[in-house]
């Protein structure tokens, strides 16, 4: 069978009209990148000067040799200890994918962090953030945080601080930094798919694919440091 190519069209009204289709396409392709641009404008920080607060959160990035975090998410962890040495915060959340019995993320980030001085009674575990959003429903529905510090590298931090605040938890993003390296590039390429899918789910608001039952973990680390 063969296979007909697509033609340019004859007349000047089919071009115009065709050249006004694609435009359309751009500019709706591009809102949800700028949406995630402008809402989160005034929530980005740095380690330096992000404002105290009780709870981090640290989003999954993968594990190298079954049970260690990629360089991606060892930045991310790392940032986490410091602002937990500093004093900035007090609890870090790890949210990861633990979906098969012999892949864990949580475990694996909480084993690191206390590597790295924080210790184990600071640090929950949600074994059931498969993507950005589920960890943010999960953060206030589950786990009763209001207010949290993300941590995560710069091209993925400001949807995970849109969807945060769409999930009703008052967040403020800390990107850290990362090599621009394959990932990186990749990373940021399919942030800006991402971002259509962050937008249905900051309208939408679908469940997480799992929700269970609420945990204590996060006010009972709390509790223990006072």
């Amino acid at each position: 069978m063969r296979i007909r190519r697509p033609r340019w069209p004859r007349t000047r009204t089919g071009q115009r009209r065709l050249v006004q289709a694609v435009m359309a396409a751009c500019v709706l392709g591009l809102l949800p990148v700028t949406w995630l641009y402008v809402s989160t404008a005034d929530r980005l920080r740095t380690s330096a000067d992000v404002p105290r607060t009780e709870v981090a959160m640290v989003f999954g990035a993968g594990l190298w040799k079954g049970d260690e975090p990629s360089p991606y998410l060892a930045h991310r962890l790392d940032a986490a200890a410091g602002l937990y040495r500093e004093g900035r915060i007090e609890v870090v959340l790890v949210t990861g994918d633990n979906s098969r019995e012999d892949y864990d993320e949580p475990d694996a980030m909480r084993a690191y962090l206390t590597r790295h001085g924080v210790p184990d009674a600071r640090i929950v575990s949600d074994y059931a953030g498969f993507d950005t959003w589920d960890s943010c429903v999960r953060a206030k529905k589950i786990f009763g945080v209001d207010r949290a510090v993300l941590i995560s590298q710069g091209f993925h931090i400001r949807r995970a601080v849109a969807l945060c605040e769409a999930a009703g938890v008052d967040s403020y993003g800390v990107g850290v930094d990362a090599v621009h390296d394959t990932t990186w590039y990749y990373g940021g390429t399919r942030e800006i798919f991402a971002a259509g899918k962050a937008a249905l789910d900051a309208v939408f608001r679908p469940d997480p694919r799992f929700l269970g039952p609420k945990e204590p973990g996060v006010s009972r680390a709390l509790a223990a440091g006072r």
